[in-house]
């Protein structure tokens, strides 16, 4: 091995070293309702250098990169084994999305992929990409993972080579290791954004679903929406209800899509959710939050107005500015919650806060009034009972 050789492969592995090592802290004071952290907790650059390079030096003899990485961003999560497990959406710079898994001990800092990604199987209608996981740790004790897959529209026009038709692909595994490929999701229209509920509901397997008109748009899709299902080996919806609605001027008048898996809490269902609306920009995409009845999920009781968390400094910037993305979430036994999150479809962010607190945000935070005169007769609430406190 040359000299050159070596000493650009020891900076390479002292710089990765580094970069994960690297200790988070919050950003405080913040807004009370949680603390986001200082760095980023995974980036393209956090993914193994034995993925991106080939360290023989026949073969790879400027120790060049081979595959390269984009983004890692959109994950699911989950608490496996006393460690913070997110899987991870890698792209690479070839537009194509895999999975992959990274864990870390506390869940801020210090998280490291495994050695491979994981092997999706492929059903007889092969997934152009894939991408977006929720984990569900199911009563009926399975984990199962519900992912946006990706194909070619075959009604497409001849030369038209961007026409997409989503659906939601299915998994299952009991150790995160081996996935096991189920049938995809059937219901009346194209889905992305699709969840799992974690219990049985009128005995039955209970998915939040998007119902939109295209593969970009969701058109007359009403916003997230609510259907059973009798098995999830060959998972069927027959009858979808919308139960978080899109609403004109608001931040999900274009759409909007349940995030990771709610929240079981003693006072409902929390859950965490993204909306879209167009600006001058393009697209934004923000995060909020909603509470749904505890024995009736399908059944809201709470949202408070506008979003729960936005794009700021540097996450505005990335592959695809200004977005925030969330399908992951872990609360602790402590009521600790990770809120795992993506900007910019680039990289992936934590921040921190407890079920106490994002439930007092849900009930105590006034609901949207959808007109300006009563967003300042609630801001003259505020400061009249600060006048007379």
């Amino acid at each position: 091995m040359n000299k050159t050789f070596e000493s650009r492969r020891d900076s390479l592995e002292t710089a990765h070293q580094k970069l994960i090592d690297r200790k988070n802290s919050p950003m405080l004071p913040g807004n009370g309702v949680y603390e986001r952290y200082r760095y980023p907790v995974l980036t393209a650059d956090h993914t193994p250098l034995e993925w991106r390079y080939d360290f023989n030096q026949d073969r790879n003899p400027f120790l060049m990169e081979r595959f390269g990485i984009n983004g890692t961003f959109n994950a699911g999560a989950i608490k496996w084994q006393g460690k913070y497990l997110m899987m991870v959406r890698v792209e690479g710079n070839d537009r194509k999305s895999f999975f992959a898994i990274a864990q870390s001990d506390n869940g801020i800092d210090g998280f490291e992929f495994w050695d491979t990604p994981v092997i999706i199987p492929e059903t007889e209608n092969p997934d152009t990409n894939i991408y977006d996981m929720r984990l569900t740790q199911h009563e009926d004790g399975w984990i199962y993972g519900v992912f946006c897959t990706e194909r070619h529209d075959p009604n497409a026009a001849a030369g038209d080579l961007s026409s997409a038709v989503a659906a939601a692909g299915i998994v299952r595994s009991k150790d995160l290791l081996t996935w096991e490929r189920l049938a995809d999701l059937q219901s009346k229209s194209q889905q992305r954004n699709v969840v799992l509920h974690p219990e049985f509901v009128k005995g039955k397997y209970a998915l939040y679903t998007r119902p939109q008109d295209s593969f970009i748009d969701a058109g007359k899709g009403g916003g997230i929406g609510w259907g059973l299902v009798d098995s999830m080996e060959h998972a069927i919806i027959e009858e979808e209800k919308i139960i978080n609605h899109r609403y004109y001027h608001t931040i999900k008048e274009l759409k909007n899509g349940q995030g990771p898996a709610p929240l079981k809490t003693d006072r409902g269902w929390l859950h965490l959710a993204h909306g879209v609306r167009m600006c001058a920009a393009g697209l934004r995409y923000v995060l909020y939050l909603f509470v749904t009845d505890l024995n009736s999920p399908d059944k809201l009781i709470a949202e408070p107005a506008g979003h729960f968390m936005a794009p700021i400094d540097d996450e505005r910037v990335g592959d695809v500015s200004n977005v925030l993305f969330s399908n992951g979430w872990i609360a602790d036994e402590d009521g600790t919650v990770f809120i795992y999150y993506a900007s910019s479809d680039t990289r992936m962010h934590v921040a921190v806060s407890s079920i106490d607190r994002l439930l007092d945000y849900c009930f105590h935070t006034a609901p949207d009034g959808m007109r300006s005169s009563r967003s300042v007769e609630v801001l003259l609430d505020i400061v009249s009972r600060n006048i007379n406190r």
